[in-house]
């Protein structure tokens, strides 16, 4: 008897005692119903207070990135701030992305501009992410690609330096045989609610990803956010 009480005691002991699967945990927060084997994390374009981060990372979001240039040009007065409070509130990791304006031309100065302005405020992230998207760009491939020759090179001089863009945006923006930039990391989008890279087919010179953006435009504890996976 005394011995069926010792391992009842040791099961009790080790089943309470053993850590929640934090695995299980993020891909019930994922809206995915796929494999889900690294961390989750928010994209946001305006300001977010350290509380709301608190809240993003009691959900299963662990990192964050923000805006720092607008594609209006000019940049975001709201980052300083924004990303100052997602280290705050305990985010494992924080990037900034730029948004460039075609038409306002200057990319080497678009560049200065922001990573000055993130600089003069003390302000620590990772990597540049520079968002290549349909917005004002030229019809001209070539155009494009010189413009985007001297963003690219600018940041990398500057900071650690990666790409948002998808297939469809790249081949559109830059023409399907462009590969500048495909030796940077990759973020790309695609919204199928799927935390995985099962759905990549490479492109612009990129053979594997680094980010994916499965879900956009989603709100989570109040605040409006893309939702990304990195492995």
């Amino acid at each position: 008897m005394a011995t069926i009480l010792v391992v009842l005691s040791i099961f009790f002991h080790v089943s309470y005692s053993m850590p929640i699967n934090n695995t299980d945990y993020v891909r019930s927060n994922s809206n995915s119903t796929g494999p889900f084997l690294g961390q989750l994390g928010v994209d946001v374009s305006s300001s977010v207070s350290k509380s709301e981060f608190e809240c993003l990372k009691n959900d299963g979001y662990s990192y964050a990135i923000v805006r720092a240039h607008h594609s209006n040009g000019g940049v975001d007065p709201n980052a300083p701030l924004t990303i100052g409070n997602a280290w705050s509130a305990g985010m494992s990791r924080v990037d900034a992305y730029l948004f460039p304006c075609f038409r306002c031309g200057d990319p080497e100065g678009q560049v200065k501009e922001t990573v000055d302005y993130l600089n003069e405020h003390g302000v620590r992230y990772g990597t540049l992410w520079l968002d290549i998207e349909q917005n004002d760009w030229s019809s001209d491939h070539s155009k494009n690609q010189d413009f985007f020759a001297s963003l690219y090179d600018a940041a990398k001089s500057r900071k650690s330096t990666g790409v948002y863009t998808s297939q469809y945006q790249w081949n559109s923006i830059m023409g399907s045989d462009y590969t500048k930039g495909g030796s940077s990391p990759l973020w790309y989008p695609h919204y199928d609610s799927e935390a995985s890279f099962s759905d990549f087919q490479s492109f612009g010179g990129w053979s594997r990803p680094a980010i994916k953006q499965y879900v956009g435009n989603a709100l989570v504890c109040g605040v409006g956010v893309d939702k990304n996976y990195y492995p």
